[in-house]
């Protein structure tokens, strides 16, 4: 049975008053990869009264009103995305669909929905505690930079006036709060539960606490903004993390360090709650909603990443501590996905932010915390790095024996620079060609210089190329026509045209054809958005190059995307910026050739063009999808 959605299913299970009222951006699902989802039926295990207002209209507080005056609170998310993400492109665009919305219709969900919706809250009933988390509020919990107003602003916590904010994955923290506001005590009296922010008028400084940099100083200077970020970075750990105070006006806002992460047991319990696994009948003549059908039959296997990425906030959010689901509980998840009327013998997905990661990167982290100045993965992985693939092999074993299972796909992406430091790796790629690959193999390497792999926190080029010869081996020794696509991130921080130049000339080398490139977007908690933002990298305070001008983005991502007609005057305008006019006839061929003939550029080249790249783009897989 879905929760209350409105006063007539109040009614029907006989309550008068809900606990909770959870407001959220989203429309209701009912399924683990939706925080709503699992942090309401949590809280309805532990005997609370929630009610789901989803998508509410934000025009007025009436809609706020809809179940009556909550006993405990409300609590309040924008959604799986940031809203302003939600809302608008890298180019700031507004968005034609909303794939969290009924129908995929764009408009339902406002601008910084946190602060709205609490403000509505407020009206409503402005004596009830407002409590605000997920991915908006978590990763906007101190002073941070604004990509679409263009400015730093101040902690969500005090835009939204709310009452406490929880960060990270929340099951332990909302749990804490609401058995803590059952008992009578007043919210602003919940400051020592960890996970949380909240207000302060005074901090007491001790060695358990460092002051950030205040709200007015990383406003005004660049390098203090930097200073910070590298300082919350640092102390994101349930172990070695401190608590933090940013000063902000007259008061502070304070975070207390991390909750510890969801141990197996706990995990298993919360993916195992009684979840309706569907988006409520509600929306279905809307045509239900676009984004669900995309997990609906995927296994979340594992939660926390330490894979480094700058330009990701999972660490940030999630936690660089990884942890797992047990075999046991995902068979019995994917046991129960079979008798589903409209399974169909295909499991989408078993991963998490990454999928080969199973367990914490070392031993040392569960006795010390993560190191708060090395990567586990970059420049190279860690002497101390445990790679083990056996335990992923026997879920993906376990899984495909299932009757009524016919294919086990691995779509949320592996760590191929994992892979490629796990001496053993030709069973598990023997394993991941064979049975889990639907045809292409999508994965990140994002760029191919190492000067942007820096900035980016990724491996050297050598291991993905590395990666492509074995992959390709594999494929053929399993008489396998496989292929794989790359995903790549252009304009990003550090990124120059001549970066761009040798990406697409390793491109054309190769013969990949890349299935998705995204500009670079410059998202609230993340360490490339901090070097976007303030033109320095936090990791050692030297400058690092922007690529702030709109004609020069252009022209890197088209160079990306060098084969397609209507990029063909952009690329070539790149190049001749790029003083490597030459290359036109490279990248080009005879087309590109005629144009600098007609501009008074001539190139002579004894071969016909494209030829010297012939025999390095055979390597890379030959004819099929996504290939020339």
């Amino acid at each position: 049975m879905f929760l209350p959605i409105c006063r007539e299913d109040m009614e029907k299970r006989g309550w008068d008053q809900v606990d909770f009222v959870f407001v959220t951006g989203d429309a209701y699902v009912d399924h683990h990869s939706y925080g709503t989802a699992i942090l309401s039926r949590l809280l309805e295990r532990f005997g609370y009264r929630v009610a789901i207002l989803a998508e509410p209209d934000f025009h007025s507080a009436e809609d706020f009103r809809r179940f009556g005056k909550p006993r405990l609170g409300f609590l309040i998310n924008s959604g799986v995305v940031d809203s302003m993400v939600n809302n608008y492109s890298v180019f700031k665009r507004k968005r034609r669909v909303d794939e969290y919305a009924p129908g995929g219709k764009a408009g339902l969900r406002p601008d910084h929905a946190v602060i709205v919706y609490c403000n509505r809250a407020r009206e409503a009933y402005h004596d009830v505690p407002v409590i605000i988390g997920g991915i908006e509020a978590s990763l906007r919990r101190m002073g941070h930079y604004d990509y679409w107003d263009d400015r730093v602003r101040r902690s969500v916590l005090l835009d939204a006036k709310a009452d406490l904010l929880i960060y990270g994955m929340g099951e332990r923290a909302v749990i804490e709060i609401a058995e803590a506001l059952d008992s009578g005590i007043d919210i602003s009296d919940i400051t020592w539960i960890r996970g949380t922010c909240y207000r302060s008028k005074e901090i007491e400084e001790d060695d358990e606490t460092r002051i950030l940099p205040s709200f007015e100083e990383i406003r005004s200077s660049k390098r203090k903004y930097a200073e910070s970020f590298a300082m919350q970075l640092g102390e994101n750990d349930p172990i070695c993390g401190m608590r933090l105070a940013e000063p902000c006006g007259d008061g502070f806002v304070v975070q207390n360090p991390p909750q510890p992460p969801l141990e197996r047991q706990e995990l298993d319990d919360v993916y195992e709650l009684p979840y309706e696994n569907a988006w409520h009948p509600v929306y279905d003549s809307a045509g239900g909603i676009p984004a669900f059908r995309e997990v609906k039959f995927s296994l979340v296997s594992s939660r926390g990443c330490f894979g480094g990425c700058s330009f990701c906030a999972l660490a940030f959010h999630e936690g660089r501590q990884v942890r797992s689901r047990s075999r046991e509980s995902l068979v019995r998840e994917a046991k129960a996905m079979t008798g589903w009327p409209d399974f169909k013998g295909y499991i989408h997905d078993v991963g998490g932010p990454t999928a080969n990661f199973r367990a914490p990167a070392c031993d040392r982290q569960l006795e010390h915390g993560v190191c708060k100045a090395k990567e586990c993965l970059w420049p190279h992985p860690c002497r101390n790095l445990n790679v083990d693939h056996r335990e992923y092999r026997e879920v993906l074993r376990e899984l495909r024996q299932i009757d009524g299972v016919k294919k086990v796909f691995i779509r949320s992406g592996i760590r191929y620079d994992y892979l490629m430091a796990d001496p053993d790796r030709r069973e598990f790629l023997r394993d991941l060609c064979m049975y889990h690959v639907s045809g292409t193999l999508k994965v990140a390497p994002e760029h191919i210089s190492q000067n942007v792999l820096y900035y980016m926190g990724k491996p050297k080029a050598e291991i993905f190329t590395q990666f492509v010869g074995e992959y390709k081996a594999m494929n053929q020794e399993l008489g396998k026509d496989q292929y794989l696509i790359p995903y790549l991130i252009s304009s990003h921080p550090g990124c120059t045209l001549d970066d761009a130049v040798e990406l697409a000339l390793f491109l054309k080398d190769f013969g990949f054809i890349p299935d998705q490139v995204q500009d670079f977007y410059p998202t609230p908690g993340t360490l490339s958005t901090a070097m976007y933002y303030t033109g320095i990298d936090p990791r050692t305070m030297k400058p690092v190059y922007v690529a702030r001008d709109l004609e020069e983005k252009r022209m890197q991502r088209a160079l990306i995307h060098y084969n397609k007609p209507e990029n063909r005057r952009t690329v070539i305008a790149a190049l001749k910026k790029a003083g490597r006019p030459e290359l036109i006839h490279v990248l080009l061929g005879r087309r590109g050739n005629e144009h600098d003939k007609r501009s008074g550029t001539n190139h002579r080249d004894g071969r016909a063009p494209g030829n010297r790249y012939r025999s390095r783009r055979a390597a890379a897989g030959g004819k099929g999808k996504g290939r020339r």
